[in-house]
């Protein structure tokens, strides 16, 4: 049995850079890989977003000298975390995991491509001024309800489902199939307080065929 065709199950950033032992590793990345494969069968619609930065991204550490990784700054205006370098175009760490069931992927969303703003949500840039066509393609497909898990909670799972609601989609977050960053102590707590007061359906991917098997 699969969910309804109305339904699109949306695998965010699972990528070796963001897994253990790529350059921005989120703790327990690559527990989500299994999660992503087992729900894959239930869906008719399977889509992946990838960061995917040229080797010159201002997010990046390495362009700005003055600063560490992970200390907050301006980019364009805009408030931005420094990160190290990761995803970067064609590279190993921009490639989607090894183990993941990359047959079942039907659309990828490449985002993150203008060095002078990061995209952590595969709908929009962080300053929504471009759209990545996620949304479009979503209603092309007939796609009522998203259900996203991915990497990592805090940041790009976070900003994806909150402008899914914002594009008027219904959202489930699948909670066993994320992982956080955690750079300050509740970060992943106040991502997910808040995805659910935006109106997100907090779910375990074991609720999913047992959810459609009652239908």
């Amino acid at each position: 049995m699969t969910q309804p065709n109305t339904d699109v199950l949306l695998l965010v950033d699972l990528q070796n850079d963001f897994i253990e032992g790529g350059a921005l590793a989120v703790q327990g990345g690559a527990d989500v890989i299994a999660v992503a494969n087992a729900l894959m069968p239930h869906f008719q619609h399977v889509i992946a977003t990838q960061d995917w930065h040229p080797s010159d991204h201002q997010s990046f550490a390495s362009q700005n000298p003055e600063l560490a990784i992970g200390d907050s700054f301006l980019l364009d205006g805009l408030p931005q975390t420094a990160w190290p370098d990761h995803c970067i175009q064609d590279s190993h760490g921009a490639a989607f995991a090894g183990a993941l069931n990359q047959k079942a992927i039907q659309h990828v969303v490449r985002k993150g491509t203008d060095r002078q703003i990061d995209s952590y949500s595969g709908f929009f840039d962080n300053g929504h001024q471009r759209s990545t066509g996620l949304a479009d393609y979503l209603r092309q497909q007939g796609i009522e309800r998203v259900f996203v898990m991915g990497l990592a909670t805090d940041y790009c799972v976070r900003a994806t489902v909150l402008d899914a609601f914002a594009e008027g989609f219904g959202v489930c977050l699948v909670l066993d199939g994320c992982r956080g960053v955690n750079l300050q102590p509740g970060d992943v707590e106040r991502a997910i307080f808040d995805m659910q007061n935006a109106g997100a359906e907090l779910i375990e991917s074991r609720q999913i065929p047992s959810e459609n098997a009652q239908r």
